[in-house]
C-alpha cells in the first residue's frame, strides 16, 4: 500500500476538498511537527473585481458588489465566517473557511483572487543589554537628523506620524506622559490618535500556548509589548532621548496583544483607520517574508501612498534565509522598504579585573547584575561539563569560553558547581550579546558576555579578581555603519529594486514601556524603518507641498552607499539589493536643490540586453549646475537562496557625460546599462553618480537587475529529501510513496503532496489525470481556482504541503458544486509558471507528475 522508506513528520498544512491547498508556512524537512500544527490555516482574503474607494469606486457600489458576493456564495452552499470587510484600500473580505468550501470560492462571480491571510509573527528584534541616550544620539548622527534638528531647525512640528505596532506607552514622559503607569488619559497632546484593534490577550498563533484569536478592541492603544514604544521613540521621542523628529504628533494603531502574533487582515484594518485619521506618514515595522508586491498588505499600502500618505516599512530580518527574502508590505511598489545598518557605537556596562576596565553585556534572562563588590574569578574552559576536582568555581565568578555547547548549558553547569556569577567570553576578538533562552535556576545569578580580547587578558592574569561597578562606556562597534547581518535581501520577485534605502537598525537604544524599565536596546529592520519615517516627517515639514510619491526619490538621491561588510577594507560597495540607495542622509535630502527621477532603476532580465533609462534632473537652485556623470558597481551575488559574492560587471553609457541644468529648469539624460555577464542566476547593481563640476552635493541613482534569463531559475528544485513527494499521512508523519499509495479518503488518509519551491512562482496549475490514459478528469482543477503569486520556501530544505479529497468541480454553470471522483487510479500533474514567465512559452513552465494515486473508499 505504501513505502515507509522516506518519512517526514506532518508539517503545517491546509487540507483541501476540491482544490489542492497551499500552506504559506513551510515545514522543514525531517523536523518533528505535531499533526495539530495544521490548525489556523483557514483564514483567507477574498478580493473582488471592482476598484477600491481609493481607486475611485464608491462605497455604495462596493457594498452592493459585496452583498452580491454574499448572496451568490450562499446560493452555492458555501459556508464561511466573515471576519472583516474592506472597501477603501482593498475591495473584499477576510474570511474563515474550511478547505471544502474554499475550493468553491473562485467559482463565485465577481471574485478576482484569493490569498492566505498570513500570520504575522510578533516582532522579535535582537535584544542587547545596556545602552544609553548617547547610543540614540550616535544613530541620529549617522543619518544627519541631528543637523536637521539643530542647524536647520526641523523637528517634525505639525506632521502626523502613524505607528502600526504593539501600541505606544501613553504614560512615558518622552511622549508627554505623566510617568505613572496607567494614569495618563488618552488621547494626549503627543499621541493624539490611535486605536487598539485586538486587546491585551490576543494572540493569533494557534501553535502558541497563549493562543487566543478573540479580539477585544478598545480606544486606548497603550503598549504592553514594548516593540511599538521602542519604534515610536526612534521616530520622535522628546525627553531623556530625542528621536529623529521629536515634535511630530503620533497615531498609535495597535495590532498585537501583549504577546504573540497578529494577522494580515488586521494590518489592513489599521491602514484604513490611519488613512481616515489623516495620518501623513505611516511606519510599519512588521511584515511577511518571501512575499510578492501583489500581496494584499502591499496593495493596500500602495494605495495609501497614492492617496497622499508616505508609507515606510521594514524590509525584514530574514538575511540569514538568503536572497529574495524581503517582505510585504515593504515590497509594495510605492512603499519605502528599509534595510538596516548597525549603529556606530554602543554603551556597555563595566566591571574591573585587576584594575582594568572590561565592557560587558548582560545576557537575556540573566540574574540581576551587581554594581558593587568583588570576587575571585576562575577560568572553567568551555564549561560544557565541569569537573570540580580539576577546577572549582564554588564561591567565585566563573569565566567560560564561547563554543561547543549553548550559553544556557555553560551557565547551568557553572551555577550548579557553585559559581556566584558567570562571564562568557567570545571565541573571536569582538564582543557579542546572547540569550540563555530562559531563567537559569532561581534566576539570581548574573550571566554576562565579554569580548574575546578581554577574555584572553583575564585568562593571562595569575590571580584575577572581578570588581563590579556602576560605570559604563560607549565604544565603537566593529560593524558600525555596515549592513546588519539580519537585514533581508532583495530583489523583489518581480525584479523591482528592493530594499529602497537603509538606516541604523542594529543596536538601537530607545524608549520602552515604563513597567519594563523605560528604555531598552533592540536591533532589527524594525528599528531602521522608523528612522526613515522620521526623515519623511522632517522632509514634509521642510518642503511642504512635496508630492508623497516624490519623497522616496528625494531620500534616495542623497543617500550614501556603504561598503560590503564581508571585507569593508577592500572598498567594495555592498549589494544594491541589500542596501538599496544606501544610508539615508536626512540633512542632505532637506538641503538638496537637485531632484532626479526615477530615484531607482530596475533593469529586469539581463537576457534582454542593454537597458536604457531616461533620467530627468531638476535644478531648484538659482544658479546653473553642470554635472559629470559616472557610475560605480556594487558587488553582485550568485545563487537562488544562499548568496555568493562577486565583483560587479555592469557598464553604463550616457547620452552625454556632462549635463548642464539651468536654474529652475529640468534636463534629461539617457543612461544605457549593459548587464553584468555573470554569475549564473546572479543579481547585479550599482549607482549612477551625478558629481557637480563645482563643489557641491553628489547625487546618486541606484540600479539593479538579474544576470541572464530569470526563467533559468528552477522552481521545483530537487532537494536532499527528493521532493516533490506523493505522501500519506499516518500518526503525525508523512510517508513518501515513490511507487504510489492507496487512500481510503477518510479523515486525513488523503493524497498529500510535498513540494519544495526554490524560488517564487507566478502561478501554479494542477490537474488530476486518469493514470492509464493520462487524460484529465474534467474539470478538476483549472486556472481560476488555484494559486497566483506563490512565495518561495524559507530554506533549501523547506516544503509546502497540498492535499486532494477526491472530488472535482462539477460543470453546473459556475455555481461551485462538487462531484466525487470514482474509485480508481489517478495521477496529479503539477504545472508551475516561473516568476515573470510568459504563459505561452513552454520553457517558462515546470511540470511534475506524481506516482499513482489509488482511491479505494
Amino acid at each position: 500500500m505504501r513505502s515507509k522508506k522516506n518519512i517526514i513528520t506532518a508539517g503545517i498544512h491546509l487540507t483541501s476538498a476540491c482544490v489542492l491547498a497551499l500552506s504559506i508556512q513551510s515545514a522543514l524537512a525531517q523536523q518533528q511537527l505535531p499533526a495539530n500544527a495544521a490548525e489556523g490555516g483557514n483564514l483567507w482574503f477574498v478580493e473582488l473585481t471592482g476598484n477600491t474607494v481609493a481607486d475611485g469606486n464608491s462605497k455604495r457600489n462596493i457594498n452592493a458588489a459585496q452583498n452580491q458576493f454574499r448572496q451568490a456564495a450562499k446560493d452555492a452552499g458555501i459556508i464561511f465566517n466573515e471576519r472583516r470587510s474592506f472597501d477603501t484600500l482593498f475591495n473584499g473580505f477576510s474570511v474563515e473557511i474550511n478547505a471544502a468550501n474554499r475550493a468553491k470560492l473562485m467559482q463565485v462571480p465577481g471574485v478576482k483572487a484569493i490569498y492566505p491571510v498570513e500570520l504575522i509573527q510578533s516582532p522579535n528584534p535582537e535584544v542587547n543589554s545596556g545602552g544609553a541616550a548617547a547610543d540614540m544620539a550616535t544613530a541620529i548622527g549617522m543619518t544627519g537628523a541631528d543637523i536637521a534638528q539643530n542647524s536647520l531647525g526641523f523637528t517634525g512640528t505639525g506632521i502626523k506620524v502613524a505607528v502600526m505596532d504593539t501600541g505606544i506607552d501613553i504614560d512615558h514622559p518622552d511622549f508627554g506622559g505623566n510617568g505613572s503607569n496607567g494614569s495618563t488619559p488618552f488621547p494626549t497632546a503627543r499621541i493624539a490618535y490611535g486605536y487598539d484593534f485586538v486587546g491585551d490577550a490576543f494572540n493569533a498563533d494557534s501553535s502558541s500556548p497563549s493562543y487566543n484569536p478573540n479580539v477585544m478592541p478598545d480606544n486606548n492603544p497603550d503598549d504592553c509589548g514594548g516593540h511599538g514604544t521602542h519604534v515610536a521613540g526612534i521616530v520622535g521621542a522628546n525627553g531623556a532621548i530625542k528621536g529623529v523628529a521629536p515634535d511630530v504628533t503620533f497615531g498609535a494603531y495597535r495590532v498585537f496583544g501583549c504577546n504573540g502574533s497578529t494577522t494580515a487582515d488586521i494590518m489592513i484594518a489599521a491602514m484604513e483607520r490611519a488613512y481616515a485619521d489623516g495620518m501623513q506618514v505611516l511606519n510599519m515595522s512588521i511584515g511577511s517574508a518571501f512575499q510578492w508586491p501583489q500581496y494584499p498588505t502591499a496593495q493596500a499600502a500602495d494605495r495609501l501612498v497614492e492617496k497622499g500618505v508616505v508609507v515606510v516599512a521594514s524590509i525584514g530580518n530574514s538575511g540569514g534565509s538568503g536572497l529574495y527574502s524581503a517582505g510585504a508590505p515593504g515590497l509594495g511598489e510605492h512603499v519605502i522598504g528599509v534595510a538596516s545598518f548597525d549603529n556606530a557605537a554602543a554603551t556597555s556596562a563595566l566591571f574591573e579585573v585587576n584594575g582594568q576596565d572590561i565592557a560587558y553585556n548582560s545576557m537575556t534572562f540573566s540574574g540581576p547584575v551587581p554594581t558593587a563588590g568583588s570576587e575571585d574569578l576562575v577560568f572553567v574552559g568551555r564549561a560544557c561539563n565541569i569537573d570540580p576536582l580539576l577546577v572549582s568555581p564554588a564561591g567565585k565568578a566563573a569565566l567560560a569560553e564561547r563554543g561547543a555547547c549553548t550559553f544556557a548549558e555553560k551557565a547551568t553547569n557553572a551555577i550548579n558547581a557553585g559559581a556566584t556569577s558567570v562571564i562568557i567570553h567570545n571565541s573571536t576578538a569582538g564582543g557579542f550579546s546572547g540569550t540563555l533562552g530562559g531563567q537559569i535556576g532561581d534566576g539570581s545569578v548574573p550571566v554576562v558576555s565579554i569580548s574575546g580580547t578581554d577574555g584572553l587578558y583575564i585568562r593571562a592574569e595569575a590571580s584575577p579578581t572581578i570588581t563590579w561597578t556602576d560605570r559604563s562606556i560607549q565604544t565603537p562597534l566593529p560593524t558600525g555603519g555596515l549592513i546588519s547581518s539580519f537585514s533581508s535581501y532583495g530583489l523583489s520577485p518581480d525584479l523591482a529594486l528592493k530594499p529602497d534605502i537603509g538606516a541604523p537598525g542594529g543596536v538601537i537604544y530607545s524608549t520602552y514601556p515604563l513597567e519594563s524599565g523605560g528604555f531598552a536596546t533592540l536591533g532589527g529592520t524594525s528599528m531602521s524603518s522608523p528612522h526613515v519615517a522620521g526623515a519623511a516627517a522632517l522632509l514634509l515639514q521642510a518642503k511642504p507641498g512635496t508630492p508623497t510619491m516624490a519623497i522616496r526619490s528625494i531620500l534616495q538621491n542623497s543617500a550614501d552607499p556603504k561598503n560590503w561588510g564581508g571585507s569593508p577594507g577592500l572598498g567594495f560597495l555592498d549589494n544594491v539589493h541589500r542596501q538599496g540607495a544606501g544610508m539615508v542622509d536626512i540633512d542632505d535630502s532637506i538641503t538638496a536643490t537637485t531632484y532626479i527621477t526615477p530615484g531607482k532603476i530596475a533593469t529586469g532580465e539581463g537576457e534582454a540586453g542593454p537597458f536604457t533609462q531616461r533620467l530627468t534632473v531638476r535644478n531648484d537652485s538659482d544658479t546653473a549646475v553642470t554635472y559629470q556623470l559616472s557610475h560605480v558597481n556594487a558587488l553582485s551575488t550568485g545563487g537562488v537562496i544562499t548568496p555568493s559574492f562577486f565583483l560587479g560587471g555592469a557598464t553604463v553609457a550616457f547620452s552625454s557625460d556632462m549635463l548642464m541644468v539651468a536654474p529652475g529648469s529640468s534636463a534629461t539624460v539617457d543612461a544605457t546599462i549593459t548587464p553584468a555577464a555573470g554569475p549564473v542566476n546572479g543579481q547585479y547593481g550599482g549607482y549612477i553618480v551625478f558629481t557637480p563640476e563645482d563643489a557641491g552635493q553628489i547625487y546618486r541613482v541606484p540600479f539593479a537587475g538579474f544576470v541572464g534569463d530569470y526563467q533559468g531559475i528552477q522552481v521545483l528544485t530537487p532537494t536532499a529529501n527528493g521532493f516533490p513527494w506523493l505522501a500519506q499521512l499516518d500518526g503525525g508523519s508523512y510517508f513518501n510513496c515513490p511507487t504510489g499509495c492507496s487512500y481510503s479518503m477518510q479523515g486525513t488518509d488523503l493524497p498529500w503532496f510535498l513540494i519544495h519551491f526554490e524560488h517564487h512562482a507566478r502561478f501554479m496549475e494542477m490537474n488530476i489525470l486518469h493514470a492509464d490514459s493520462m487524460q484529465p478528469v474534467h474539470p478538476v482543477f483549472h486556472k481560476t481556482n488555484v494559486f497566483d503569486y506563490l512565495p518561495r520556501n524559507s530554506s533549501a530544505g523547506g516544503f509546502f504541503t497540498f492535499s486532494w479529497d477526491g472530488t472535482r468541480i462539477h460543470s453546473n454553470g459556475g455555481k461551485g458544486k462538487t462531484k466525487v471522483v470514482p474509485n480508481g487510479d489517478y495521477v496529479l500533474q503539477l504545472r508551475v509558471l516561473k516568476a515573470l514567465g510568459d504563459e505561452s512559452n513552454p520553457a517558462h513552465w515546470e511540470t511534475w507528475t506524481s506516482p499513482v494515486i489509488n482511491i479505494a473508499r
